[in-house]
């Protein structure tokens, strides 16, 4: 008998959002929950790279394909990152799980902050707070540096100067919720010139503050 190949399952939107090894986990978390935003993936790299998107960056695509490989002419239409910039990212152990995020130098790697590990985060509060800790950052130094980022949530999230996560909040990740509200108040308190700017990761690899876990 063939063995029934393993998917999972992203929760945009649901009760709690996150990624699913089973169907029947996913039921649950979006049981009773009103407009509800989930799919399936066929590798828990590919649900990962997801659950940091949009649900309407796959809204009506059905279950995730192999992406392609750009040809270089299409990686050309890019260009090369500037490198005059720094790097943000995050890591997550779960979501929620154990997290911790950093910023680089993009052309030397050098690790320039770092925080975490914090208990039960996601990625996406951790690239929230990433570029926030990097605007601060290049502001403190008046750089004129840009700033790369691989999340457009964070991005958005950044834009609208609030963190917009559905993490439950405890006991167990005050301190999280602490550093969070520090960064919303930092960007209702604070103007900057600082260029935000989307790395380009399928024309040039990984972001430079990477972690090195997918």
């Amino acid at each position: 008998m063939t063995k029934k190949k393993q998917k999972y399952y992203v929760v945009w939107f649901g009760n709690p959002a996150g990624i699913y090894d089973s169907w029947k986990k996913c039921q649950a978390a979006i049981k009773g929950v009103s407009g509800a935003q989930f799919m399936s993936f066929e590798s828990l790299k590919e649900a990962k790279i997801a659950f940091d998107k949009n649900f309407n960056d796959y809204k009506g695509k059905g279950t995730s394909k192999k992406k392609r490989t750009l040809s270089a002419a299409e990686k050309a239409k890019y260009g090369e990152p500037n490198l005059y910039s720094i790097a943000v990212d995050a890591a997550s152990s779960g979501n929620p799980g154990i997290m911790e995020y950093r910023g680089v130098d993009t052309q030397t790697i050098k690790q320039l902050f770092h925080q975490g590990p914090f208990i039960k985060g996601t990625n996406n509060v951790g690239e929230f707070l990433a570029l926030v800790h990097g605007l601060a950052f290049l502001k403190k130094q008046n750089s004129d540096r840009i700033l790369y980022t691989d999340s457009r949530i964070a991005m958005g999230w950044v834009k609208k100067k609030k963190c917009n996560t559905k993490l439950a909040w405890g006991p167990k990740n005050k301190d999280l919720l602490d550093l969070v509200k520090r960064a919303e108040n930092w960007l209702k308190e604070n103007t900057y010139t600082t260029k935000i700017v989307k790395w380009e990761t399928k024309a040039w690899g990984e972001i430079p503050a990477d972690f090195g876990r997918k």
